[in-house]
């Protein structure tokens, strides 16, 4: 299971309705494998199988600001990463800011 959750370290609350897609790269390319929307406490499960390889979230951050009528420096921000353990949950988590953003493996 991968999942995500981002707050908006701007205003201190979780970001809703940031649309996120995750990828898998396999045959040379990144193919979809499950995409959606955070929900009103900024979480977001994909719906994927566990499996090994490399994958890539695609936070679609520039959207996000934009409905809040928001300038941001970081456009669309792409996470990628390894997963080797398929029996484990593995959860990235977004920090956001319109001019910064930190992640890292949560549990």
């Amino acid at each position: 299971m991968i999942s995500t959750h981002i707050l908006d370290t701007s205003v201190g609350n979780p970001a809703e309705n940031v649309r996120v897609l995750l990828e898998k790269f396999q045959n040379e390319s990144w193919s979809t494998i499950s995409e959606g929307a955070t929900n009103a406490d900024g979480r977001f499960v994909f719906d994927n199988e566990s499996a090994a390889g490399q994958y890539r979230i695609t936070f679609f951050t520039t959207e996000y600001y934009q409905k809040k009528d928001l300038e941001c420096f970081f456009l669309d921000t792409p996470v990628a990463f390894n997963i080797t353990d398929t029996q484990r949950k593995y959860h990235v988590p977004l920090l956001l800011n319109p001019f910064g953003y930190s992640t890292y493996r949560g549990s």
